[in-house]
């Protein structure tokens, strides 16, 4: 597989087989994402890798948390607080299709808190991981982790797996520091769920539409 290949087929996917991910592939994975460009080399991510009884762990706490109705502030926006349009419309459009897919009317509130539930489930994945920083970083330091993040699900691409980046993780904050025992000095920025996907679930079978090239590519000769 080449790399073009690798980016068209990256997707998020959001249902997983239960099947073992062997930990040392991840782990040879993370390892080589580190080549990922990094501005002064600061290379200011760090990665908690998470399966079997671990995951497991975090899944019943998370879950606990949740079902007594648990919120805690969240470590950053995931998006603008005033979000304008052509972003407001493209999140709209992507998540009206997400929902579509499964057969969930925009109406039944139920269902759609209980998909998004699925998220700090890690969509059943068998192994996990979650990207921290230290709280010193700006906004170029937060694009190296961007750049680490996509080598990484790029590389799982070519190794056969699939991914989901999560960037809903910074909403519980407080609960993955502990559980990872994070440092204070370092962030919570996401999580990502890794694994083989069942192409039997519904959500799966989306592919998320891309802007025209006219609204954001320019080319001067």
């Amino acid at each position: 597989m080449n790399v073009t290949d690798a980016v068209a087929a990256r997707r998020s996917v959001r249902g997983f087989l239960d099947k073992p991910v062997d930990p040392a592939l991840v782990e040879r994975l993370a390892q080589t994402a580190a080549r990922a460009p990094s501005g002064g080399n600061l290379q200011p991510w760090h990665i908690d890798i998470l399966s079997g009884e671990s995951l497991a762990a975090l899944k019943r706490v998370i879950a606990e948390k949740q079902d007594a109705g648990v919120m805690e502030a969240a470590a950053y926006d995931i998006y603008p607080r005033e979000l304008g349009v052509p972003y407001k419309d493209r999140r709209f459009q992507v998540g009206m299709a997400l929902y579509a897919a499964m057969g969930i009317e925009r109406s039944d509130s139920e269902a759609r808190n209980r998909e998004f539930r699925r998220n700090f489930q890690f969509f059943g994945a068998p192994a996990a991981l979650f990207c921290t920083v230290d709280r010193r970083m700006g906004p170029p330091q937060w694009s190296d982790l961007g750049m680490y993040l996509q080598s990484f699900m790029l590389l799982a691409v070519e190794a056969g797996l699939a991914t989901c980046a999560q960037e809903c993780w910074a909403i519980y904050p407080d609960t993955v520091d502990a559980f990872l025992g994070t440092p204070p000095e370092r962030m919570l920025f996401c999580g990502m769920a890794i694994g083989y996907e069942d192409e039997s679930i519904p959500a799966n079978r989306l592919r998320a539409e891309r802007a025209p090239v006219g609204e954001w590519l320019t080319v001067r000769g």
